[in-house]
Order: structure tokens, then C-alpha cells, then sequence
């Protein structure tokens, strides 16, 4: 199994929000074919960027397919994007803001 499907295989499946380049996105991860095929489509929230793709497991290989922008736009983003917690996320924020009265 490649770093790659690892990499998508850690979102889960559904709806969750991540964290690329200090930007959060929606991110739906849809598994089709008892998981051979998983579609993922992540869309900024608040601005215009998307990424789009379908991963394919075959037997003997595995596909990414970008849907309309470059691979590596795509690998890139699968492999910096932060599933965002939003508990992490407070404790952040709380840490942030006590160093700043500091």
C-alpha cells in the first residue's frame, strides 16, 4: 500500500474539515467498491479553491486521477492537509492568545 492511499485513507469517510496552506476545506471522502475506489472532493471554505480526485486499487496497482488540475497540485495537497480537531483547534487558540499577553 502506498503513502499516498494511506494519506487518503486517514480522512475519514464523509464530510470533515482540514486545514492546507492556513486555510480550512470541507473535505467528503466517498469509498466506492468495498473501498477499491475512493473519491475525494475538498472545497475551501470561504474562498474559491477546490481539489478534486478519484484513487483507484486494482489488483495489481493503484491510480490517482486528478479531476481537471494538476497531479501534483493534488498530491501535494493530499499530503500536507491537517485533518482540523476542533479541541486542538481551542487549545491553539487559548496558547495563541496567552503568549500574546505575555
Amino acid at each position: 500500500m502506498s503513502e499516498l492511499l494511506n494519506k487518503i485513507q486517514s480522512f475519514p469517510s464523509g464530510y470533515s474539515v482540514v486545514w492546507y496552506h492556513d486555510k480550512k476545506y470541507g473535505l467528503t471522502r466517498t469509498d466506492f467498491n468495498n473501498g477499491k475506489s475512493i473519491k475525494l472532493f475538498a472545497e475551501e471554505l470561504g474562498g474559491n479553491d477546490f481539489i478534486s480526485l478519484n484513487y483507484y486499487i486494482m489488483s495489481h496497482s493503484e491510480r490517482l486521477k486528478p479531476c481537471e488540475m494538476p497531479q501534483q497540485r493534488v498530491i501535494d495537497f493530499i499530503t500536507e492537509a491537517v485533518l482540523f480537531l476542533p479541541e486542538k483547534e481551542r487549545l491553539r487558540q487559548e496558547n495563541v492568545k496567552a503568549q500574546s499577553t505575555d
